[in-house]
């Protein structure tokens, strides 16, 4: 069930004013609702797997209980390795197996050798790599003594298949949503109503900015060998456009559509393409996967608590990780490792925490010198993306050739092909308009011209927006 379908626009009303119906009986039975409304949700997407979700959510439940009525460390480690490689196991299986035995295929192939191994024929789960983060975390929290285990089974279970966050994160932590999930929820109409608004600022995201951006950087891609360096350049900042409006899309939809409930999330998004530098970046850019790796692998590993040697290498793992959590291809732990290299500098020269607060938070407009600083990370940036999107590492470094190769001949090729040949680039302008004036915010509609913000996004909505069954939202895949 996507966010951006007729089918949730259907689900969330009837969710929504059973649940608060509801509130007047009982927690527990607002929860149970919830859950099972969750477990439908994700029984959307396929059946079959809901019962590895269920699986994995009894394990760690489980798995918590037992650590915490364990009476010796061995115990309590033992049932700690036990979660951890079971979920790492499910996640090795559905996930990287066929690229590990492809890999080493290709390895032996070039020493002269024919292998021959079987490879699974399996799809891999929706939001996998979302749900055993969270029991992840879970479980390390309460080994590190950090919390304490949930004894209630219904109130684990929807911290772990909560619908909003369930396929595509934000990666929750339990000591944030757990105890959101032990009070009394009280209905709020200004909270109600902001969530509408950022499930709309969402939807404008995904179906106008992101899906519109789609079909050109598809068609560049695609044919990249054929495209001159004007229209690989576009396909470039089209693509960066793309995956920024459909994932930050998809986490203000899931944010806004917890704030119906009464439940916060952790803000996954925060003006990334206004960063300084590329530390910036990963500060404002899945802020809870970043931070996840942060707590849970850079720090274990000793942070920034020795010598430089273990600063860099510290940093190269999180972000080599970072891209194989993305997906089991070279092309995304390629993508780490450059963001790797762009990151080392500013740790070498111990500037890496330069920009903690937004740019220009009490002017209208940056200086020149923020702009410049903004113009090379995005462009760094978006350089990165070429090898996120790419098929192959040759594929990358090929169309990265062409894009510097000055090939400006017959202007923008591919242009032709879209539904909108002059539009995209005044909505781009725009977006980026909005969102500057509205960085200090969640979303655009706040003050004087809220209502007039809200109209031009609705007629672009109506006008603009691009509503087909193949609008999935790129994360899903990961």
């Amino acid at each position: 069930m996507l966010f951006n379908s007729l089918a949730y626009l259907a689900f969330l009303p009837v969710v929504f004013v059973v649940y608060w119906l509801l509130n007047r009986k009982s927690l527990q039975l607002q929860h149970l609702f919830l859950l099972g409304a969750s477990y439908f949700f994700y029984a959307c997407w396929d059946w079959r797997f809901l019962f590895l979700l269920i699986f994995s959510t009894g394990l760690d439940y489980f798995t918590g209980l037992k650590m915490a009525n364990a009476r010796s460390l061995w115990t309590k480690k033992t049932w700690f390795w036990i979660s951890i490689v079971i979920n790492l196991g499910f996640l090795g299986v559905f996930k990287y197996y066929n690229f590990f035995v492809d890999s080493f295929a290709d390895l032996l192939r070039n020493f002269g050798l024919t292998p021959h191994f079987y490879t699974l024929q399996i799809v891999l789960p929706v939001g996998i790599s979302f749900y055993t983060f969270h029991g992840l975390s879970y479980v390390i929290d309460i080994y590190k003594d950090r919390i304490e285990a949930e004894k209630n089974p219904v109130d684990y279970a929807l911290f772990v298949s909560y619908f909003p966050l369930l396929v595509a994160g934000p990666i929750e932590r339990a000591t944030h949503l757990l105890p959101q999930l032990k009070k009394r929820r009280v209905f709020s109409s200004e909270k109600a109503i902001d969530g509408i608004n950022q499930i709309v600022w969402g939807l404008f995201k995904k179906v106008v900015i992101a899906d519109s951006c789609a079909s050109y950087a598809n068609a560049v891609f695609a044919d990249s060998a054929s495209a001159n360096s004007l229209s690989l350049f576009l396909g470039a900042v089209y693509f960066a456009f793309q995956i920024y409006g459909d994932f930050s899309g998809y986490s203000d939809i899931a944010l806004g559509t917890s704030k119906l409930f009464g439940i916060d999330l952790l803000r996954n998004f925060n003006y990334p393409y206004f960063s300084r530098d590329i530390a910036e970046f990963w500060r404002r850019w899945h802020i809870s996967l970043s931070s996840w790796f942060r707590d849970y692998l850079y720090v274990p590993l000793g942070g920034s608590r020795g010598g430089m040697w273990m600063k860099v290498r510290n940093t190269f793992i999180i972000f080599i990780v970072s891209g194989f959590w993305h997906g089991a291809k070279w092309t995304f732990i390629a993508w780490g490792f450059l963001n790797a290299l762009y990151f080392l500098p500013l740790l070498l020269s111990n500037n890496n925490r330069n920009h903690l607060v937004i740019v220009a938070k009490d002017s209208i407009l940056p200086s020149f010198r923020d702009f410049l600083r903004i113009s090379i990370t995005f462009f760094l940036t978006t350089i990165a993306w070429i090898f996120f999107r790419a098929d192959s590492i040759t594929d990358a470094f090929q169309y990265i050739t062409h894009l510097f190769s000055a090939d400006f001949a017959g202007g923008v090729q591919q242009l032709s092909i879209e539904r909108y040949s002059v539009e995209l680039l005044p909505l781009l302008l725009l977006f980026m308009v909005f969102e500057w004036h509205s960085r200090l915010h969640e979303h655009p509609f706040f003050g004087r011209f809220s209502t007039a913000k809200m109209g031009m996004v609705l007629i672009a909505l109506l006008l603009f927006g691009v509503y087909s069954e193949a609008g999935n939202f790129i994360y899903f895949q990961f």
